[in-house]
């Protein structure tokens, strides 16, 4: 019951009543008539509603929106489709992936219905219908899917879902927007086995980039002992700096064996021996 019809249904029948009671007999009984057509025949359809309507068992029309009029008793609405965006959740538990792993999908379809009349006369239920085609659908794709693919190609399972509903409930009117995977839930022993793995190859790539800066490091040091060894001077000078990078920062003694000290004491080249520039001797 709507409220416009409520409402002219009340005016006639006051007016019928009040005729009636002043003495008009058959304009108050039209106007009671008028007041029960108007109340089973006057009907107001929202603006995503369908109202789908059988004369004498057979399709007559598709109303909607606003105000309509119906024939009572041979007209008879079997139907009220909304033909805004719905959504449906559905899951698959203990489904076996195509490599044999049980897993655990949640998944949410959100569709609408863009044909009232195919919804409502070719079959019983389209919403529990649109339930049982996304779980088979679900399950299906998971039994072509590997484990790997299902946790890291979300997107495009969601393409795959989508695409096999919507062919599936075409005939019924239906328009499947889009699905989405909202968790993929697999065996705790298996999370397990999986971090392994993942840390051992986190481990395995560190180890790769350990071993390829060694090989960089020892080939620089090639070069720089190929330059130290044709320039021994090069070489003290570089032991000496050493040293005191050493001990600048705390001034923390440094006992050196005597033979060490004597490699040292090497004579330097001329260019080293010569007098300053500013003057004095070496």
């Amino acid at each position: 019951m709507n409220p416009i019809t409520l409402l002219v249904t009340v005016i006639f029948a006051v007016i019928g009543a009040l005729l009636f009671v002043s003495g008009s007999f058959l304009p108050g009984i039209v106007f009671g008539v008028l007041a029960v057509l108007t109340l089973f025949s006057l009907k107001m359809a929202n603006n995503w509603e369908r109202f789908v309507i059988l004369r004498a068992g057979k399709l007559s029309s598709v109303k909607g929106p606003g105000l309509f009029l119906i024939i009572p008793i041979i007209d008879a609405i079997t139907a009220v489709i909304d033909e805004r965006i719905q959504t449906t959740q559905f899951n698959a538990e203990q489904a076996l992936t195509r490599d044999t792993v049980p897993v655990n999908v949640d998944a949410v379809i959100f569709w609408h219905v863009h044909d009232a009349q195919c919804a409502a006369l070719n079959i019983t239920n389209y919403r529990e219908a649109i339930d049982r085609v996304a779980q088979t659908s679900l399950r299906e794709m998971i039994g072509a899917s590997h484990l790997s693919a299902l946790l890291a190609e979300r997107k495009a399972a969601d393409e795959v879902l989508r695409s096999e509903i919507a062919r599936k409930t075409a005939d019924w009117g239906i328009s499947v927007n889009s699905v989405e995977i909202r968790d993929v839930a697999i065996p705790v022993g298996l999370q397990d086995a999986m971090s392994r793995q993942a840390q051992a190859e986190r481990e395995k790539e560190a180890r790769v980039i350990l071993g390829s800066a060694e090989a960089a490091i020892a080939a620089k040091f090639v070069e720089a002992a190929k330059t130290y060894a044709g320039e021994p001077a090069a070489l003290h000078l570089r032991a000496m700096n050493i040293i005191y990078e050493t001990t600048k920062e705390r001034g923390a003694t440094i006992l050196m064996p005597t033979s060490m000290v004597d490699s040292m004491s090497v004579a330097l080249p001329a260019a080293f021996m010569q007098p300053s520039a500013v003057g004095g001797k070496s």
